[in-house]
């Protein structure tokens, strides 16, 4: 049987809510199951300062693991791979290394917004009733948007300028306390 704090749930979305949606680069969806697959949609909502956006770069936070990014027509889809800096299991076998970056090159004209997509297992090992965040730099010709400051302890993440996309970890069918 499946217990979801409905009062951190609804805090979460009602923080995710009072974000104006146009502002900054979020996810799609903001809360997921910790030991769970999560199909992570980034929305990116302009350009810089006017201009095009050309590239995408997200970076992937310990405890992510089994990433792997969505094509885009007309984009080049780049991975980035390196050591996870601890082991987890999945499907039964150890992983000590995976994607640590995905980087999408294109064209994306300051008039419009896009989304970029990647699948990942969020593991066991992240702790729940927290915020993973998901510091992602978007390039331009002139200018970036680093959308990579990450709260503090108690910080309320709506005081900083660029905050980083987050998704709120909920206890999956599996955790145990």
């Amino acid at each position: 049987m499946k217990f979801i704090n409905l009062q951190f749930l609804a805090a979460a979305l009602l923080a995710g809510a009072s974000v104006p949606a146009s502002a900054h680069a979020t996810f799609e969806v903001g809360t997921a199951e910790a030991g769970s697959y999560y199909k992570a949609v980034l929305q990116v909502p302009h350009g810089c300062k006017g201009e095009a956006t050309l590239k995408v770069r997200v970076t992937i936070p310990q405890g992510v693991i089994a990433v792997k990014p969505m094509p885009k027509p007309g984009w080049t889809l780049e991975t980035v791979k390196g050591d996870y800096g601890t082991e987890y299991e999945l499907h039964g076998r150890k992983v000590h290394s995976g994607v640590k970056e995905l980087i999408w090159s294109g064209e994306l004209p300051d008039e419009y917004y896009d989304q970029f997509v990647f699948q990942a297992r969020l593991t066991e090992k992240l702790p729940v009733e927290r915020t993973l965040y998901f510091p992602v730099v978007q390039e331009c010709a002139n200018a970036n948007n680093e959308w990579v400051q990450i709260p503090g302890e108690g910080q309320d993440p709506h005081s900083l300028e660029s905050p980083a996309p987050g998704i709120a970890i909920t206890a999956g069918a599996h955790h145990h306390h």
